[in-house]
């Protein structure tokens, strides 16, 4: 571990020839949907601009022009985008869609940035009430409210040929899997893969593992669940386009819901690496965060050091901006309401939010110079 002047000090000139993407998550789409007493159905549709909310484009504006990032992580709910009376599958609700698309295409078209497509949903469906603890294990044969590996391929044959000619698109095919059998995170990240290729759409799909797809239990086995490594490595893609979706928080459980960070990055992601190393394949750090607490002012900047001296790490979006999130935290419940990374924003007593506290002298430093803004996005990375 180094001190946060150090860090800042030698990266500049190491950064760029690594990461070839970087950026922020948006999130907003999965908003609304909570309930205390865990009712089916709260907040379902929604109200656009009020339950949920996609982007601000101005925040889109703000991080390309003025923070070179070319990635940003769109979350949006399973449950809005294909309502329970449709069902998961290939029936839209339009208006929703319309919502998400008009975002993904601002980024991808507007701002010619990237979009990474992110259904956050926790491998679940029906009940998004308790996220990430509700709803039925899709996939689940043993549970007939649950939804089908196959539905959830006609899913995302639907959505990628509505963004088969999009080439700055990336396909993250689902937030965090948990608490099921890796086998059946592997089944249905192939049949979405599978379903994805058969529309000719040929972006780069991300793909997520079990055990919240963290990287430092990727190669671990525990009661009940094979690891990670045991099976993701067979993922079979027919252009060779795919990388492994992961998220690693540093606090003390790798929730991210503390605000101390005591978690090394570099030594829960060595075992990941050399994983990635040993079977040719890359990844996408695709949420982490940290607070504006003194032990992640260290260790923020080396973890993203530590992405950026691997070439098995492609890119990295932090957790989390969005236009929702007012004063508070998406870190730290333990710590109050102190802003989100959404620039402008607040802690709830009327200080800098985390953009200004964690963004700007954390990870704004490893932000690569000339990251590409072109081309199809690929495991090797866009143009410049």
């Amino acid at each position: 571990m180094f001190s946060r002047i150090a860090s800042l000090g030698f990266l500049i000139g190491s950064v760029a020839a690594k990461i070839l993407y970087a950026g922020v998550n948006e999130s907003g789409g999965e908003f609304g949907v909570y309930s205390n007493p865990a009712v089916k159905g709260t907040g379902l549709p929604g109200v656009f601009g009020v339950d949920y909310a996609f982007i601000n484009e101005t925040t889109v504006d703000y991080y390309v022009d003025h923070n070179g990032v070319n990635l940003f992580r769109v979350a949006f709910l399973l449950e809005r985008m294909c309502p329970l009376e449709f069902g998961l599958g290939n029936k839209f609700d339009e208006v929703y869609f319309q919502h998400f698309y008009d975002a993904v295409q601002y980024i991808t078209t507007h701002k010619r940035r990237y979009a990474m497509l992110d259904p956050h949903n926790y491998m679940r469906y029906n009940d998004p009430s308790q996220q990430p603890f509700t709803g039925s294990v899709i996939g689940n044969s043993s549970d007939p409210t649950a939804a089908t590996t196959a539905q959830f391929k006609a899913f995302w044959t639907e959505l990628a040929h509505r963004f088969r000619h999009n080439s700055r698109v990336i396909f993250g095919l689902m937030n965090e899997p948990h608490d099921m059998p890796t086998s059946l995170v592997f089944d249905n990240d192939q049949a979405a893969i599978d379903g994805i290729r058969s529309t000719g759409a040929a972006q780069l799909i991300v793909a997520p593992g079990n055990s919240w797809t963290g990287g430092h239990s990727w190669t671990q086995s525990y009661p009940g669940y094979d690891s990670n490594a045991d099976y993701m490595y067979k993922l079979k893609d027919p252009l060779n386009n795919l990388a492994m979706d992961v998220h690693e928080y540093l606090d003390v459980d790798f929730s991210g819901g503390h605000s101390e960070c005591v978690s090394s990055g570099p030594d829960y992601l060595k075992d990941l690496t050399a994983w990635l190393k040993q079977h040719k394949l890359k990844a996408i750090l695709s949420e982490f965060g940290g607070s504006a607490k003194p032990s992640c002012a260290s260790m923020v900047p080396e973890l993203l050091q530590y992405l950026a001296d691997n070439p098995e790490w492609i890119g990295w979006t932090a957790w989390a901006a969005g236009p929702l999130w007012g004063q508070y935290s998406p870190c730290c419940e333990d710590y109050g309401t102190q802003g989100s990374l959404e620039p402008g924003s607040k802690a709830g007593d009327g200080s800098a939010g985390m953009y200004d506290t964690v963004w700007v002298p954390y990870i704004q430093p490893f932000v690569p110079k000339h990251l590409g803004t072109h081309g199809i996005s690929s495991v090797s990375g866009p143009t410049s």
